[in-house]
């Protein structure tokens, strides 16, 4: 029996003039924001492609290598609100949801919006936070919305989560749970800057803040048209099939305890229709699926114990998955 289609062209697709216009912008938002990060200029895109496919980007790094600046940059480029919230492990729930409180002269309760209701949050150091504290982005990050004593709250759209965490200080944290993990589109690190970077850092030394040095290049209804015409980029029923070879693979993996999920696979979907049409193409081609393997399914493969033990890591587990599923050689 033959499958049914998975994924299939929308009744507008994208034309080439559109495609050209959203690189365009996509790019100028890039450049603006290596002026502050030298030397990182995939992560960069990562990162905005994150923002535009309306998705959360965690970045797991070392010390020093420029997580909170990557996510002080973006905010920079953009004319939108945004909020830095630094957790600690006493930080509460209601210091990120906001918290509802009783006017004694109106003789009503109030809510109070915490740092959550802007464009753009940093969480940085999520995991020094309790887990009763990370789960209040739990709904904010699928839903767009917080409820809080019974009421809902919608935050700003575009809206977007940028955590980070540092993996290796282990006293005082606490691990982010799986279900959390897979809200995350995409994880990735920075790592140490290049040569030439380090060096162009070290002789402006006298800048301490790059990305105050900023100016908006864009505003929130940029990101939301940008958005709009990534959701008409193409993906044809064999780059659908690929992803879900892909899925299917990744659940029968002996080192892998838990696969890609669906919504793990959607994501992939919508992350690869913006990496697409960022590289000015109107359609998904599997060389999109390759290049965004590591930081859509590094985080959402839960490796077993022994793997683990056996000192196993998740990126060599999702080039072996890579390699074992061929890409499609021509549309469905």
């Amino acid at each position: 029996m033959a499958e049914t289609p998975v994924v299939g062209a929308p009744p507008e697709t994208l034309d080439d003039a559109r495609a050209a216009e959203f690189r365009s912008v996509f790019e100028e938002l890039a450049g603006n924001i290596e002026r502050a990060v030298l030397g990182k200029g995939r992560v960069v895109r990562l990162a905005l492609t994150c923002l535009v496919s309306g998705g959360h980007l965690l970045l797991e790094d070392v010390p020093g290598t420029g997580k909170t600046m990557l996510a002080r940059a973006l905010a920079a480029s953009l004319s939108s609100s945004h909020a830095r919230v630094q957790f600690t492990p006493d930080l509460l729930p209601t210091d990120v949801t906001g918290v509802t409180v009783y006017d004694q002269h109106r003789g009503s309760f109030d809510f109070h919006p915490g740092p959550i209701f802007h464009h753009l949050v940093l969480a940085d150091e999520i995991n020094r936070a309790s887990p009763k504290t990370q789960s209040a982005l739990l709904e904010v990050m699928e839903e767009g919305q917080v409820t809080v004593d019974g009421v809902t709250h919608a935050v700003p759209q575009p809206f977007m989560v940028i955590a980070t965490q540092n993996p290796i200080e282990q006293a005082g944290t606490y691990r982010l749970p799986e279900a959390q993990l897979d809200r995350f589109l995409m994880k990735t690190s920075l790592g140490y800057p290049d040569a030439a970077s380090t060096e162009a850092l070290l002789l402006d030394s006298r800048v301490r803040d790059r990305a105050a040095a900023l100016g908006p290049v864009a505003d929130a209804a940029t990101v939301t048209a940008l958005r709009d015409l990534s959701d008409r980029v193409y993906v044809d029923r064999s780059i659908a099939a690929y992803i879900r070879r892909l899925a299917e693979a990744s659940r029968e993996i002996d080192e892998v305890k838990l696969g890609l999920s669906a919504r793990g696979a959607l994501a992939y979907v919508r992350v690869a229709k913006t990496w697409a049409v960022a590289h000015g193409r109107t359609h998904v081609v599997p060389a999109d699926i390759v290049d965004l393997a590591q930081p859509v399914l590094g985080h959402r493969l839960l490796l077993s114990a022994e793997a683990s033990f056996n000192q196993v890591t998740v990126e060599r587990v999702v080039e072996e998955l890579m390699a074992s599923v061929p890409p499609p050689e021509s549309r469905a």
